[in-house]
């Protein structure tokens, strides 16, 4: 386990709308742009190798804006193709709040963060008392199914609670605001409860009768 003094004051930032990051979980990436690719190498030459992902936020005035909370993820993963592309994976280590981004000669963004306010992220898994499996894949097959998405539905009927929450949150094509929402939640079962609406939402959407 990481103690949160062992974590960086200082994070390369990686902005992609509608990519999750959650403690524990995985994320691949396909890196290319010259400015992510250099950050990954400054990356690996690090002890952490600690990257934030984030998502934009946008403005009326269409400025660059970052939100608030981000999740950083460990490097644990990388091959480069023929071409000179990388294809790395994350492994979710913790969340952190934007302090304030840093100036400096870096083709990336960096900012100054605060890990202090998600330091249960740091300890083992969350376990979620209100779960019930039944009903969560009754809801969610009727969700794929609109969705017309396809999975591994007996890994899922196996899988650890966090560990399936996580990944679907991830996963499923929400909108980044509601990707955001998963992000923020302070526990398992908050999220769980928050993925449980957003599937609902969608499965009510398109319905004649009008929602008041």
């Amino acid at each position: 386990m990481k103690h949160a003094i062992d974590l960086p004051d200082t994070l390369p930032i990686f902005p992609l709308p509608g990519a999750l990051m959650l403690p524990r979980a995985r994320l691949p990436l396909h890196i290319f742009e010259p400015r992510y690719l250099a950050m990954i190498e400054d990356c690996l030459k690090t002890k952490h190798r600690l990257i934030g992902m984030i998502q934009p936020r946008e403005t009326p005035a269409g400025e660059a804006r970052l939100q608030a909370i981000g999740c950083a993820g460990r490097l644990t993963g990388f091959s480069e193709t023929e071409d000179g592309r990388y294809m790395v994976t994350l492994s979710g280590a913790s969340r952190f709040r934007v302090k304030q981004e840093v100036q400096g000669f870096t083709p990336y963004r960096r900012c100054l963060v605060d890990w202090a306010p998600f330091a249960r992220d740091l300890g083992p898994s969350e376990t979620d008392s209100g779960f019930r499996r039944d009903a969560f894949m009754a809801v969610l097959g009727r969700y794929f199914t609109k969705m017309e998405l396809s999975t591994d539905w007996g890994g899922l009927k196996d899988a650890d609670v966090e560990l399936l929450i996580n990944s679907l949150s991830m996963l499923c094509p929400f909108s980044s605001e509601d990707k955001q929402a998963l992000l923020e939640a302070p526990t398992l079962e908050t999220r769980r409860e928050t993925l449980v609406t957003l599937i609902e939402f969608a499965l009510r959407s398109g319905d004649e009768e009008i929602l008041q």
